[in-house]
């Protein structure tokens, strides 16, 4: 599915809105000025909101999918459109904002 690179500046947040960030992006492939985020780099997650439910938090993010066309360093480039994953919930990240100019799939 078409969708969006996603570079480092992208606005991204688990389900329970706590931001997630990429721990390595790639850093050959810029978009906006910003290297772009590979499939197999996790991201941090903080502050997940639903630790105050007394459940667990969302710690960790990933990329299930990421584009079949576009690579960075010889891996798959994340999308906005990406299946992801938090753990330890099962949600997904949910992808903000992001630059508007570079689609692929």
């Amino acid at each position: 599915m078409p969708g969006f690179l996603v570079h480092r500046g992208a606005v991204v947040t688990c389900s329970h809105a706590g931001p997630a960030t990429p721990t390595l992006p790639a850093s050959r492939v810029k978009v906006a000025r910003m290297p772009v985020v590979t499939q197999p780099v996790p991201f941090v997650v903080t502050g997940c909101a639903q630790a105050a439910a007394s459940l667990p938090p969302c710690v960790s993010g990933q990329v299930l999918q990421g584009a079949l066309q576009v690579k960075s360093e010889g891996m798959a480039v994340m999308l906005a459109s990406s299946a992801t994953l938090c753990a330890p919930t099962g949600t997904p990240l949910l992808v903000l904002t992001t630059q508007m100019q570079v689609k692929g799939r």
